[in-house]
């Protein structure tokens, strides 16, 4: 765990981009010592992943701006800005900008390692032509998030 204070200035994290998002890691793994991610995901109107649940971390998500639709339980519920949703690990869940303007919002995960997933599917995402979803259906397994049918 790490026992010093961390300040990243605004405009000073990593930012990837993947599954059509774009994400703005603030405090990684390496910063707080393996306790947290935290990040700012921007998400285009119909984005977001299909349902998935992790057995490694717990998810918090916290809307700052755009309409988001969170699917728990087998159902989706709505929610705008200062809407905040927890889920645990091992439980199957999805968002999905359901505005019609980018949305964002910030996302924190413990423990940390979400910014390792993402770099690794940002390889993949990113080469010419379509993506190798069998290749991040792999990395995704290694992480232990596994997708679902709602």
């Amino acid at each position: 765990m790490s026992t010093s204070p961390v300040f990243v200035p605004a405009g000073q994290g990593s930012v990837i981009r993947a599954f059509g998002q774009e994400s703005h890691f603030h405090l990684t793994g390496e910063q707080t010592g393996g306790a947290y991610t935290q990040w700012v995901e921007i998400t285009l109107p119909g984005g977001g992943p299909p349902p998935h649940y992790h057995t490694l971390e717990d998810e918090w998500f916290y809307v700052l701006e755009g309409q988001m639709s969170f699917l728990k339980d087998g159902e989706w519920t709505e929610g705008g800005p200062g809407t905040a949703v927890y889920m645990p690990r091992n439980v199957p869940h999805a968002f999905k900008n359901t505005g019609e303007t980018v949305s964002k919002m910030v996302i924190t995960t413990a423990p940390s390692g979400f910014e390792t997933f993402f770099a690794r599917c940002a390889e993949v995402w990113n080469q010419p032509g379509a993506p190798d979803m069998q290749r991040i259906m792999e990395i995704s397994a290694e992480h232990g998030i596994h997708f679902v049918n709602p």
